[in-house]
C-alpha cells in the first residue's frame, strides 16, 4: 500500500538523481527505474527504513531490499521472526507478504555510487516523515545504519546528537514510539563481519519479543 504523498515515477526535485533514473532508463528500460515505493501494510507496528535503493536492487525489481545481498539477509531474517511469510526469490513477484511491518528508504531513488547527497537527503525527507506519521499504529521504527538513523530523527524533528547510534540501541522518541538501531545488512558489513547473521537475528528476536 502506498502511504500518502510519496514522490511520483516522474519526480523532479532532485536533479541528479532525476538524470540517474534517466540513464539507467536508456541503459535498462525493463527495470523499475522510478523511486522505490514502501513496503508492508500501513497499519504495521514496525516501520524498517534504509537509506535508499540499490541500483541493481530495488532501483531493477521495484521493491526494497529486493535483488541483492542486503535482501538476502534482511527478508530470511523476517520469515524467521514471523514479520514476513512465503518464500523470498529476489524479485518482487515472488510472493512474499510483510506481517507487522513494512519497510522503506528515506531516500527514494537510487544514487549515483549509493549514497545521496546532504540536499538531497533533506529534499525526500518530508516524503519519510508523511510515511511514519500515515502510520497510525506504529511503535517502532528501525533503522539501518547510522544514516538512515539520522534521517530518522530528522523527520521526527529531533536531533541527533541526543540519540548516538549503536547497533542494538533503542531510543524512546516520543509517547508509545521507539527508534531501534542496527548496522545495514550490506554485503561490505557481513563481508567485514562488522554485523553477522547473529548480531541481525538478535536484533528482530528483540523487536518481536517487545511487539508480541
Amino acid at each position: 500500500m502506498t502511504s500518502p504523498n510519496a514522490p511520483g515515477r516522474d519526480c523532479p526535485l532532485c536533479p541528479r538523481l532525476a538524470a540517474f533514473r534517466a540513464e539507467w532508463r536508456t541503459r535498462e528500460p525493463a527495470w523499475h527505474n522510478a523511486p522505490v515505493p514502501s513496503f508492508g501494510p500501513l497499519d504495521a507496528p514496525l516501520l524498517i527504513v534504509g537509506l535508499a535503493p540499490g541500483l541493481r536492487g530495488a532501483n531493477r525489481t521495484g521493491r526494497p531490499f529486493t535483488g541483492d545481498w542486503a535482501g538476502d539477509l534482511l527478508y530470511d531474517t523476517l520469515v524467521r521472526y514471523g514479520f514476513a511469510t512465503g518464500d523470498y526469490d529476489r524479485r518482487a513477484d515472488d510472493g512474499l507478504a510483510l506481517t507487522d511491518c513494512r519497510i522503506t528508504n528515506a531516500v527514494r531513488c537510487v544514487p549515483p555510487e549509493n549514497r545521496p547527497t546532504t540536499v538531497e537527503s533533506r529534499t525526500c525527507l518530508p516524503f519519510l516523515t508523511a510515511e511514519i506519521e500515515a502510520m497510525q499504529r506504529l511503535r517502532v521504527i528501525l533503522a539501518l545504519g547510522g544514516l538512515a538513523h539520522g534521517m530518522t530523527l530528522a523527520a521526527l524533528g529531533l536531533k541527533k546528537s541526543a540519540f548516538a547510534f549503536r547497533h542494538g540501541a533503542t531510543h524512546p522518541v516520543a509517547e508509545g514510539l521507539i527508534l531501534a538501531d542496527s548496522y545495514h545488512c550490506s554485503r561490505y558489513n557481513t563481508n567485514t563481519r562488522r554485523l553477522t547473521p547473529a548480531m541481525f537475528q538478535s536484533v528482530f528476536a528483540a523487536l518481536r519479543t517487545r511487539l508480541s
